[in-house]
């Protein structure tokens, strides 16, 4: 999930690293406040980082859960907020805040990967998305089948759908640790298949995990869906127009019965996807704009631009904006509020487990079982078995330099469930805070071995050959 631009391999950002370093801005030397700044923004980039603080705030999270503060926290979570007033207005459990609103920018950043993947990426051609669709289908069909043998007819039967999908965030987190001896296929192939994986979850939580429908409301979000959708067609590329019926779409979603977070999604598919300028044109254009920026330089270099310079400029900005689709910028603007806002506070909102209670009860439950089972087991034996079998049939290839051991490797990194996982347990317990509290213990256990067990098989898989003695 989501934290992927800052979690995605250099081929999919379409950028080398001496590309990204030619890039860098080039000036008189670093201000004071960019020579402290520096690491941190050097930590924010690297591949882990927003695994290493969804981890610190999942920490936070169980320890305040079973500590003295347990009750003000949960009080916190409990406390409800209002937006609006004279009878328009909203008033929700700051809990129900983050899962259902903050959750859907959440989604809505999804929903754009999905849709620039579909357009220009790894699922763009027929032969390319094979192998990740197939492995995704098949690590959440397994992972639902262990579950259900567990639960079938039993009280946590409704959550089959917790052990299904991938966190991309601490999967690719747990690729970095061996750099640059994972191939760009096996980043690709993972990454690929937790975004279909995404999109598999969104259709589990549109259709399964549903209340009683409200069809006037339905009715409401139709109509912005339309006019989302005119608004794209006729060439509105402002994003406080989509925002404006994003939000009503919200409104109309949270009221219908449908979870609110799929508006994000489809709000997502509405953003244009088109740039008005095509690589000839903004090439041309942007040499003839620092043609006029040169022949209106003046001798004065450490102060405010004359006039001229800075209407060419204002102009390079927007030959750039009108080079670069709303898709992507939204996208890249986006992912660093996801990955060290959202996702963060989700975790500190959801990942607290109470361990003082029967522990052993909750080791035994069998929603723990299937949860553990379905991540641990169904992921990699799912992801693995479908991906040889079409590639048998030849349906699919392997992707350069990706062998069946990186396959099964990346198949148990499947295994780490994490935040869909957390957040469909949410769904499907709403009214059952025990089974969620065991759902919860199963994620967690088994996210966190799924990762230690992929590491060593890969590590395992990409070692070097022995020299012939």
């Amino acid at each position: 999930m989501p934290a992927r631009l800052l979690s995605r391999p250099a081929k999919q950002t379409g950028m080398d690293p001496m590309m990204s370093d030619m890039l860098k801005i080039r000036g008189r030397g670093r201000r004071p406040i960019e020579q402290i700044l520096s690491p941190f923004q050097k930590f924010a980039h690297t591949q882990t980082a927003s695994g290493i603080l969804l981890l610190v705030c999942s920490a936070v999270a169980i320890i305040l859960a079973n500590s003295p503060a347990a009750a003000w926290w949960n009080s916190v979570w409990e406390a409800k907020v209002t937006i609006g007033y004279d009878g328009y207005e909203l008033s929700k459990p700051l809990l129900l805040w983050v899962n259902d609103g903050l959750m859907a920018l959440f989604f809505f950043v999804v929903g754009l990967e999905i849709k620039r993947e579909a357009l220009v990426g790894e699922l763009s051609s027929p032969r390319q998305a094979a192998l990740p669709i197939a492995a995704a289908i098949g690590g959440m069909a397994a992972p639902a089948l262990f579950y259900a043998f567990f639960n079938a007819g039993q009280a946590g039967a409704a959550g089959w759908g917790v052990p299904m999908a991938t966190d991309i965030a601490f999967a690719l987190g747990v690729l970095a640790l061996l750099g640059s001896r994972v191939p760009p296929g096996l980043k690709i192939f993972l990454a690929a298949l937790a975004i279909v994986d995404d999109l598999g979850a969104i259709l589990v939580i549109a259709i399964f995990y549903t209340a009683e429908l409200s069809v006037s409301a339905l009715a409401v979000a139709a109509g912005v869906l339309v006019m989302l959708i005119a608004a794209n067609i006729l060439g509105v590329r402002s994003p406080l127009v989509y925002a404006l019926f994003g939000a009503v779409l919200w409104v109309a979603f949270l009221k219908s019965g449908v979870h609110a977070t799929i508006a994000g999604v489809l709000l997502a598919l509405t953003i244009p996807a088109r740039t008005l300028l095509d690589d000839e044109e903004f090439v041309a254009h942007g040499q003839e704009l620092l043609g006029l920026y040169a022949a209106a330089s003046g001798n004065n270099q450490e102060h405010v631009r004359e006039e001229r310079q800075v209407a060419v400029i204002q102009a390079l900005e927007t030959a750039c904006e009108h080079a670069t689709a709303p898709l992507q910028r939204l996208e890249r603007e986006l992912h660093a509020w996801v990955a060290f806002f959202i996702m963060p506070v989700f975790a500190l909102a959801n990942a607290g487990i109470e361990l003082s209670g029967n522990l052993a009860a909750a080791i035994a439950s069998p929603v723990t079982h299937g949860v553990m089972a379905g991540l641990v087991l169904g992921k990699p034996l799912g992801i693995l078995l479908v991906s040889w079998i079409v590639v048998r049939l030849g349906w699919a290839v392997l992707p350069g330099g990706v062998t069946w051991a990186g396959i099964h490797a990346v198949g148990w990194l499947g295994g780490i469930g994490f935040t869909m996982a957390l957040f469909i347990g949410g769904l499907a317990f709403a009214g059952a805070p025990q089974l969620l509290q065991v759902a919860k213990l199963g994620v967690l256990s088994a996210s966190a071995l799924a990762g230690v067990v992929g590491l060593v098989l890969l590590h395992r898989a990409l070692a070097p050959a022995p020299k012939p003695a």
